[in-house]
C-alpha cells in the first residue's frame, strides 16, 4: 500500500505520445488483499483487511474500500478496527504472496529482460528493446495489464514515462486498475501540478522541513533557491530533489542483482513506547526473515536492527554472529540484545525493522558444534510446512498468540 500523496484533481489523461516513453512502472493494485480474495472467492466484494488479527498485529493491505475511511499499511490493529467496524480481518500467508508474485514476474520477464524487481507487487520495466516486436509502450503497457490478469486473476496498474521517477508517480495516479501515459512534452507540467510529497526520495520528514519552509507542490520545488533548499536539505539531496522536480533522473532500469540481505520492516501508525510490544514485532519479523532464508536455501552472518523515532530520527545497530544462521530464535534473540542497547527513544518509536545481512547459500557448508541442539531447527522447519498447508496463523510462537490481551512481561528472550 502505496502512502505517497496523490492528487486526486490531477488529468487522467495528458496526451497520447508515448515517443521516448519507454519505462514502466508495474504496480500491483492491493495485491496482498487481491490474493486472498483469489484463494478464497467468496471475499470478492467485501471490505477486506489483511494482517494480525489481534490488537497489537498491523495492517499490511486493505482493500480501496477500506483505505478510503483512512485504513493504511502498517497501522495498529486496534485503530484500523475502529476506522473499519465491518471490515473483514484475515492473516497474512507470506509463501502464497511470494508463489503469486513469481507468476507476475514470469509475466514481465516475457515482455523484456530489462526488468528491475522493486519489491513483491512492483517493478520497473525498459521495453525499447521489445519496440519492434510487441508495438508502442502503450501497447505493451496494456498488454501487461491484459496477460497480468489472465495468468494469475491479479490486477495491475501501470505508468509509463521517460524516466523512472515519473512512471512510478504514474502508476500511482493510474490506480486502481488503471493505465497513465505521461508523455516526455508533460512530463513536467505533471509533475508541477503534484503535493511535494508525490515526489520521489520526499520522506515525511523531508516534507516536513519543506512545507514549513512554504514548499507544497513539486512545482513550489522546483522553482524555490537552490541556495536555499541546499541550506534546508543538504546540497547533495537539494539537487537530486531540484532535477527530479524537473523531469530529470538519469537513473536506468537495473536487472535485478543476487539477493545480499533479507529483512522486512513496520512503520505504526501511532508511536510505540512499550517495548513489550515493540519486542513482539520484532520476534513476529524476525521469523518471517528466518522462513524467507529457509525458502532460499540462505543463512546470514549477522543480524541488524532499525528504529525510527517519534522525531524520525534513525538508528541502526547490527552484531555479527558465531556462526551463520536461518532460524527465527536465534535472528530474535539478536535483534532483543540489539534493542534493548538502545532503547525506547524518548517520544516512541515510527518504525521498527529487522534484517539479515552477509548471506550465503547453505550448500556452501555451515560451521557446527558438538553441542548444537537440532531441535530448533527441526521445530521451524516443521512450523514452515504447517504454514504452507494451513497458513501462518496456524502455528505461531506463543508470546504473538495472545488476542485482545495487554502486553505481557517478557523477559526478552525469543519463545
Amino acid at each position: 500500500m502505496s502512502k505517497a500523496p496523490r492528487l486526486a484533481s490531477a488529468k487522467r489523461d495528458w496526451g497520447s505520445d508515448d515517443t521516448g516513453c519507454t519505462i514502466l512502472h508495474v504496480d500491483m493494485d492491493s495485491f496482498y488483499a487481491s490474493v486472498e480474495v483469489i484463494l478464497n472467492p467468496d471475499l470478492r466484494g467485501k471490505p477486506l483487511i489483511v494482517g494480525g488479527r489481534s490488537n497489537r498485529g498491523v495492517v499490511t493491505s486493505a482493500t480501496y474500500e477500506v483505505r478510503a475511511l483512512g485504513v493504511s499499511a502498517g497501522m495498529p490493529m486496534a485503530r484500523a478496527r475502529r476506522l473499519a467496524p465491518h471490515a473483514l480481518i484475515v492473516p497474512g500467508r507470506h509463501e502464497r504472496y511470494v508463489e503469486f508474485s513469481r507468476r507476475v514476474m514470469e509475466v514481465l520477464a516475457s515482455i523484456t529482460p530489462v526488468v528491475e524487481k522493486l519489491s513483491i507487487d512492483e517493478a520497473f520495466l525498459d521495453v525499447s528493446g521489445a519496440l519492434r516486436r510487441l508495438g508502442s509502450p502503450v501497447e505493451i503497457g496494456t498488454l501487461i495489464r491484459r496477460r497480468v490478469r489472465e495468468e494469475t486473476g491479479l490486477v495491475a496498474s501501470v505508468g509509463i514515462a521517460s524516466v523512472k521517477s515519473v512512471a512510478k508517480i504514474a502508476s500511482s495516479h493510474a490506480k486502481p486498475d488503471g493505465l497513465l501515459l505521461i508523455p516526455r512534452d508533460a512530463t513536467v507540467e505533471f509533475l508541477h501540478c503534484l503535493p511535494v510529497g508525490a515526489l520521489w526520495g520526499v520522506g515525511g520528514r523531508t516534507q516536513a522541513v519543506l512545507e514549513r519552509a512554504g514548499i507544497d507542490t513539486v512545482g513550489d520545488l522546483a522553482h524555490y533557491s537552490l541556495t536555499r533548499l541546499d541550506t534546508l536539505l543538504g546540497v547533495a539531496h537539494a539537487r537530486r530533489l531540484h532535477d527530479l522536480a524537473w523531469g530529470k533522473d538519469p537513473r536506468v532500469v537495473t536487472v535485478q542483482r543476487v539477493e545480499k540481505s533479507i529483512g522486512t520492516e513496520t512503520t505504526f501508525g501511532e508511536d510505540i513506547l512499550d517495548p513489550n510490544t515493540l519486542k513482539s514485532v520484532l520476534l513476529e519479523q524476525s521469523h518471517e526473515c528466518a522462513k524467507r532464508l529457509r525458502d532460499g536455501n540462505l543463512v546470514g552472518w549477522t543480524i541488524a536492527i532499525k528504529v525510527r523515532a517519534a522525531d524520525f530520527t534513525t538508528v541502526s545497530r547490527s552484531v555479527t554472529l558465531p556462526g551463520p544462521t536461518d532460524l527465527g530464535r536465534d535472528i530474535a534473540q539478536s535483534a532483543y540484545d540489539l534493542f534493548d542497547s538502545y532503547g525506547v527513544p524518548r517520544g516512541g518509536v515510527r518504525l521498527i525493522g529487522v534484517r539479515v545481512e552477509n548471506l550465503q547459500s547453505r550448500d556452501q557448508g555451515i560451521p557446527v558444534t558438538l553441542d548444537d541442539d537440532l531441535r530448533n531447527e527441526h521445530a521451524e522447519r516443521t512450523m514452515d510446512a504447517v504454514h504452507l498447508k494451513y497458513g501462518l496463523d496456524a502455528l505461531r510462537p506463543a508470546s504473538l498468540l495472545a488476542h485482545d490481551q495487554p502486553p505481557a512481561q517478557d523477559d526478552g528472550r525469543p519463545e
